[in-house]
């Protein structure tokens, strides 16, 4: 009976302390420790907690105080290595204002070399959605290298080709994109619908995708000179126009933008442009056409 309950109490003893040592392998715990300045027992207990981390917070977390140890150890390159393992998980990532200047600092030093190279990957990968008509994810990715470029670490390197040009293409793929989802399906009815109503509805407005539809023939189509000097890589714009029935132009936008001033020269030409209109079986329809505008320097 003796040696029974001696076993019995090692073995209680066993789980309380296996429980307590549980308990302290939490992220409160790194932050004491390193509070504490134990940099070494902190970055032992910050690898245990990264094999378990479920979530995208909790990983970022784990990875902040790893590179906070890391660089008061004096292991500079690890925590950048570090930092950069954050930014490359989410790269508009914005350390808090409680961080030292000399994080902060690594932070900033580390977007400015990661960014411009992600910009380009994400941009690259949402041109492939839009590309295979995955128009959701295309327009989430074109949003996202738009962020991206606005953020302030970007600084100068967004101002600049081709950050310049991505910007500017983003934005108009990006619209494309919303314009393109497709709407969600209707709601199934719950009940009979009411008696049926006589309404009158706007004018259908084709597209030429449809069948035995002829597109409108250009009479007058002039686009506006250029104000100031052509960039040396010319420019490019899309403009859409709706041709009513009579073939007049009656509205226009721009969908991929050439710059605010030109845009409203060419939105406000479009509206003189006269077209022969499109025609269905014979009936004149409303159509909504596309036009590209591309403005090269002169010839040297």
């Amino acid at each position: 009976m003796g040696i029974t309950r001696v076993a019995v109490i090692c073995l209680v003893i066993l789980l309380l302390t296996a429980a307590r040592l549980h308990a302290q392998d939490t992220l409160a715990a790194a932050r004491d420790l390193y509070a504490s300045a134990e940099y070494d027992n902190a970055l032992k207990l910050l690898d245990r907690l990264s094999a378990g981390a479920s979530s995208g917070d909790e990983q970022q977390s784990i990875e902040l105080y790893r590179s906070l140890c890391l660089l008061a150890v004096g292991r500079q390159q690890d925590a950048e290595r570090s930092i950069e393992t954050i930014i490359g998980r989410d790269p508009l990532y914005q350390p808090t204002d409680d961080l030292s200047p000399r994080m902060r600092s690594a932070f900033s030093d580390a977007k400015k070399r990661m960014l411009p190279a992600i910009v380009q990957q994400q941009y690259a990968e949402a041109k492939g959605a839009f590309e295979r008509k995955e128009f959701e994810a295309a327009a989430s990715g074109f949003k996202r290298v738009v962020e991206a470029l606005n953020d302030p670490d970007m600084g100068h390197a967004a101002k600049q080709p081709p950050l310049a040009d991505l910007r500017t293409l983003a934005a108009g793929f990006h619209d494309l994109s919303v314009k393109a989802i497709p709407p969600p399906p209707p709601p199934q009815p719950v009940a009979p619908p009411p008696p049926s109503v006589q309404v009158s509805l706007p004018p259908r407005i084709y597209t030429g995708e449809e069948r035995n539809v002829v597109p409108p023939q250009t009479l007058v189509q002039a686009l506006p000179k250029f104000p100031g000097a052509v960039p040396p890589r010319g420019v490019t714009g899309v403009v859409e126009v709706v041709i009513n029935e009579g073939g007049a132009v009656e509205s226009a936008a721009m969908i991929v933008p050439v710059n605010s001033s030109y845009d409203r020269m060419v939105v406000t030409a479009a509206t003189r442009w006269q077209y022969q209109p499109a025609m269905m079986n014979g009936t004149p329809v409303k159509f909504r056409k596309r036009i590209q505008i591309t403005v090269t320097p002169p010839a040297p």
